[in-house]
């Protein structure tokens, strides 16, 4: 398996901003490339850290898409750190627990990620949502809603000044859920982002129901059930 997932999708369509891929493999950085290409971005590619900070010096970048997964990514040097009005925003092709190490090397903008395998369908809506603008977040970068916090730089959560214990497959639901308010989003759908695969119904239900417990200790509850279609984050009722 090569970390992604193949899908029958029209693209989400760019408006030519530049974005560079870094990924591991030849198979991977092809298809990330082609596809953001004929969805309508101009694209570079980087093969290493080394490369990525070079062509980061070297040329603006209105996004990067980046394999957080790479062992080569290592020991990129703090005085190529980006100046902040020069930190474009980075979309992670990772694992939530990687997110902690690599994100304060870089000194990137605007974080966020899409699980491995990934679907090429999600890539594209999350680099339209960095591009846009449009993600949830504060004036630091954090991914919140009402009083509900993210720090992708740990991995933690907090709702008001309450710290919430988290498991890795619980961020990764919380967060998808944030940065996607008030959608609804099936069993499969949660099962792949969450975990790549479909799981039994009974694990997805298990693994919301703890998150629910968690998060809604608080009023107003954000996390809700739509009977028959799914679950979604939000305030009141769809």
């Amino acid at each position: 398996m090569y970390g992604y997932v193949s899908e029958r999708r029209s693209p989400v369509r760019g408006q030519g901003q530049h974005v560079l891929v870094v990924a591991d493999g030849p198979e991977i950085t092809e298809l990330l490339s082609t596809t953001l290409e004929l969805a309508g971005y101009h694209v570079k590619i980087a093969a290493d850290g080394a490369e990525l900070t070079a062509r980061l010096a070297e040329h603006h970048f209105d996004l990067v898409v980046l394999d957080a997964m790479m062992t080569d990514l290592g020991g990129v040097p703090r005085r190529h750190r980006l100046a902040p009005g020069g930190r474009p925003p980075v979309l992670l092709l990772t694992e939530c627990d990687s997110l902690g190490s690599l994100i304060p090397d870089l000194g990137l903008g605007e974080v966020d990620y899409v699980t491995k395998p990934f679907r090429i369908a999600e890539v594209l809506a999350r680099a339209q949502v960095l591009l846009r603008g449009r993600g949830a977040g504060r004036g630091d970068g954090s991914p919140h809603y009402g009083d509900l916090v993210l720090d992708d730089a740990t991995c933690q959560a907090r709702r008001g000044q309450r710290a919430l214990d988290l498991t890795p497959a619980e961020y990764r639901l919380l967060r998808h859920l944030l940065v996607n308010a008030e959608q609804v989003f099936s069993k499969n759908q949660i099962s792949r982002h969450v975990w790549g695969e479909v799981r039994a119904e009974n694990a997805i239900e298990k693994l919301v129901s703890r998150l629910r417990r968690k998060v809604n200790q608080e009023e107003p509850a954000l996390i809700h059930t739509r009977r028959g279609f799914g679950y979604w984050l939000g305030r009141a009722t769809l």
